[in-house]
């Protein structure tokens, strides 16, 4: 191995937190080198939020066009599963990082293809495939934006079976007969929907119910819908045991009941993938890494950051995003003197957002769409909080579809009269989202937002009858 070569900043994970972050200090005058071991652009691009949503965007459009009559007769056919595949696959570029790899290049950021280990003091030492070694050293930052990995629940028998992650279940060439699906979070329940709709048999087995994070309302509208396609939807049921019989899997649920499925995927939930990366040699514990609003990572010299799932905050792309930008920004400002050891809330400098305004959309039909808090978590963080909600009837959702079936909260800071939450639930309500966002992040109050006028007839008419609900 040759001498360590130097660089401005070091950031470990070319997925899209880690391209942000290399972007945003580049921009700002300082030098980058980027390093990965697998595909540049990370599990978003190729096996996660691109895959996924192009798995379940053609069954809500056919489920859309019968929506309405006059469309529905004129749909005769089923999903053409060999189409609907191969269009995914067109997302991922057939699993082929080229044109990201062009990018980083275009962009002025040096590509390192191996594992890094943080091997000192803002250094890094990188492993490549050929067995060759590359070490680099820091001069202002070395930062982990390594994402996440699945965790696998302690089940008897599943370590030794050759399950689904959702890696396999976003990149599978063909369509099981029948699909079990372990875990009722997000990626499992859209995961579940996609396949049902290609004409799998599915099973969800959740510990308790569905789609926890978000209220009752709304997850029992993607509950009942999901069953009214004919999947079968096991809540409040634990796995015992799994095993293979003849190929096919065996899950042991209790009582006596068992559930085969030709394939399993496991979906319960993930963990910051920081193992493996040298922190415990700096003294760290890579369970209990977390980024500060700039993604620095507290007690560990001020050259260490985290940023997205490996920084320990919100498990969300668009939010890792938004986090490597302040991240990308604070490591350049630092660099050149005009910023010290903390940041404003709501500077360019801080991931305010992380506290307490997260966007979230869950990509089944119905959609849920979420920003903020819901009136539990408001509450348990002090807030003196309302709610007000009803269900989505306007002459916009009529329009939309026939018996269209929706449901909206917001909640409320009494003590400020502004929003702190907002959550709408059924067909297409992401596209609303941002408009929540805004009025939570810039803390509109409730008698400006009065005059917004939703047009007319559109689905976000729904929001005067919340605020007339309300009282305004």
């Amino acid at each position: 191995m040759s001498e360590s070569q130097t660089t401005d900043v070091i950031v470990i994970g070319a997925g899209a937190v880690g391209e942000n972050v290399a972007g945003r200090v580049v921009q700002k005058g300082l030098s980058a080198v980027l390093v990965e071991a697998d595909l540049v652009g990370g599990e978003c691009s190729y096996w996660a939020c691109m895959p996924s949503k192009a798995l379940l965007r053609p069954g809500t459009i056919l489920n859309a066009a019968r929506g309405v009559a006059g469309a529905r007769e004129a749909v005769t056919g089923t999903l053409d599963t060999r189409q609907v595949l191969d269009r995914r696959t067109s997302f991922t570029s057939n699993w082929d990082d080229s044109s990201q790899e062009e990018w980083v290049a275009s962009a002025g950021i040096t590509l390192e293809r191996g594992w890094a280990k943080l091997s000192g003091e803002r250094e890094v030492t990188i492993s490549h495939k050929d067995g060759s070694e590359t070490r680099y050293r820091a001069n202002h930052a070395v930062v982990l934006a390594t994402g996440s990995t699945p965790t696998v629940p302690p089940i008897d028998g599943l370590a030794e079976l050759d399950y689904w992650t959702t890696r396999e279940a976003t990149s599978a060439k063909e369509v099981p007969s029948s699909l079990a699906v372990l875990g009722g979070g997000v990626a499992g329940i859209e995961l579940a929907q996609a396949y049902a709709r290609l004409g799998a048999e599915v099973t969800v087995i959740a510990r308790s119910g569905i789609l926890g994070n978000y209220p009752k309302e709304a997850s029992d509208l993607v509950l009942d819908a999901l069953r009214g396609e004919g999947l079968t939807i096991l809540t409040d049921t634990g796995t015992k045991a799994v095993r293979k019989d003849g190929g096919v899997f065996v899950l042991d649920v209790g009582d006596g009941r068992t559930i085969a499925a030709e394939k399993l995927l496991v979906s319960t939930g993930r963990h910051p993938h920081t193992a493996g990366l040298g922190l415990e040699d700096l003294g760290l514990d890579p369970k209990t890494i977390r980024g500060d609003d700039t993604g620095r990572v507290p007690g560990a010299g001020g050259w260490l950051y985290a940023v997205g799932d490996a920084g320990g905050r919100v498990q969300l792309t668009h939010q890792g995003k938004y986090e490597a930008r302040m991240t990308g920004d604070a490591i350049a400002a630092r660099a050149h003197g005009t910023l010290g050891d903390s940041a404003a809330d709501w500077s360019p400098y801080a991931a305010t957002a992380d506290r307490g305004a997260v966007p979230q959309v869950v990509f089944t039909d119905p959609e849920i769409a979420m920003v903020g808090r819901t009136l539990e978590q408001a509450r348990e963080d002090g807030v003196n909080a309302s709610e007000t909600s009803l269900p989505i009837a306007v002459a916009g959702s009529s329009l939309h579809s026939d018996g269209y079936k929706g449901w909206a909260q917001i909640v409320v800071d009494e003590d400020r009269r502004v929003l702190v939450g907002v959550t709408f639930a059924g067909p297409e309500v992401s596209e609303m989202l941002q408009a929540a966002t805004i009025a939570v992040v810039g803390e509109v109050p409730l008698d400006r937002l009065w005059h917004a006028v939703p047009a007319y007839p559109t689905v976000s008419e729904v929001w005067l009858r919340l605020l007339e609900k309300y009282g305004l």
